[in-house]
């Protein structure tokens, strides 16, 4: 059966909004919108939704700065998908940086947009509190630290991007693709950065404790273990 979301969509081009509610409503889901950045951000504050579909260019108060405040003052992990015109590797850099989720280019195809919407309520199981815990480990998503048996673990963003990532997903194996498309979207680096960031990773997490909690599971993926 498939999931029926509450979305709320902060954008404030009316015809676009008019498309989307139709779109949504027809698959079964409930949309609330807002035309501008202010109202938006208080809509998600006072009654969360399961996903927050964000535009960019809001009148009032901009999509990176909802986005951000959002994460500063939410009690809980809403999933936000940026939706925007810029599809600079820069531009989805400032949205992920502010707290963005996923990140969706105009113009799109609604189909595209209903299936992020239903993998970003899965994936982080909207209504979330801040606080993450994986045996010894615990991260603080409104404040982006991370500690291990109650010491803090130093880590650069990528690195804990990574353990983000890796820790929403738990238990479940990540492979190398989606991780890398979680970080870089479709612009993924001609290099190899993966390997150095998931060495620096384990400098961080692993290395000065008993056992490791980063496992590669050979031939498949990434995961992280709540136990030796």
């Amino acid at each position: 059966m498939v999931e029926r979301l509450r979305i709320l969509v902060v954008e404030d081009h009316l015809p676009l909004r008019t498309a989307m509610a139709a779109m949504f409503e027809a698959h079964g889901h409930r949309a609330d919108f807002a035309a501008d950045g202010r109202t938006g951000l208080r809509l998600a504050l006072d009654d969360p939704p399961d996903v927050l579909v964000l535009d960019l260019n809001l009148p009032g108060l901009d999509g990176l700065r909802v986005c951000a405040q959002l994460r500063e003052r939410a009690d809980r992990r809403i999933p936000v998908l940026m939706l925007t015109a810029r599809d600079t590797l820069a531009d989805k850099l400032k949205g992920f940086e502010a707290g963005a989720d996923d990140y969706l280019v105009k113009p799109f195809a609604g189909e595209e947009l209903l299936a992020r919407c239903l993998a970003l309520s899965q994936r982080h199981r909207g209504g979330e509190h801040h606080l993450l815990r994986i045996g010894p480990l615990s991260i603080d998503r409104r404040g982006n630290s991370a500690q291990r048996d109650g010491a803090t673990l130093e880590l650069h963003h990528t690195a804990y991007r990574i353990l983000l990532i890796l820790a929403e997903a738990w238990p479940r194996t990540l492979t190398r693709s989606e991780l890398m498309q979680r970080l870089w979207g479709d612009d993924v680096p001609q290099s190899d950065p993966l390997r150095s960031h998931l060495y620096l990773l384990r400098q961080a997490l692993d290395k000065p404790f008993a056992w490791p909690m980063l496992h590669t599971v050979h031939g498949v993926g990434f995961k992280l273990r709540d136990r030796p």
